[in-house]
């Protein structure tokens, strides 16, 4: 069965959000342990650039495994303030750690629309309906 921590909010195609307290709110993204197992073995990572602005379920990233290679929407509205460059020296973080070490980007939260699109989101609860656990 896989991990579906509680504090963390998720996307129907298998993304997790992280929101950080402060102004602006910085959300960080990553594939959920679900996503990861489906997947397989992670091969590259293609991660956006800092300072892009991205609307919600706009693609801004891919994964590439050993089985596919699968876009990655941005969950929420915002620009792009961060990404974890580690994964293009060790994509394999996101099989080994996926709501660790394995996160993709972070996301500086649209002050407009942003908080509303956040809480679209699915909860816990919502995300372990989706995956069947």
């Amino acid at each position: 069965m896989s991990e579906i921590p509680d504090e963390l909010r998720y996307t129907s195609e298998h993304l997790w959000a992280r929101a950080q307290e402060g102004d602006p709110v910085i959300v960080r993204v990553g594939i959920t342990d679900y996503a990861q197992d489906q997947l397989g073995d992670v091969i590259s990572v293609t991660l956006p650039a800092v300072g892009t602005v991205v609307g919600a379920g706009e693609t801004c990233a891919d994964v590439e495994s050993t089985k596919s290679v699968s876009d990655i929407d941005a969950p929420v509205p915002g620009t792009i303030s961060a990404t974890n460059t580690a994964l293009e020296e060790a994509p394999e973080t996101i099989n080994t750690s996926p709501y660790g070490e394995g996160w993709l980007f972070e996301i500086s939260l649209d002050p407009r629309s942003g908080s509303a699109a956040l809480e679209r989101l699915l909860d816990a609860a919502g995300y372990s309906r989706l995956t069947g656990g």
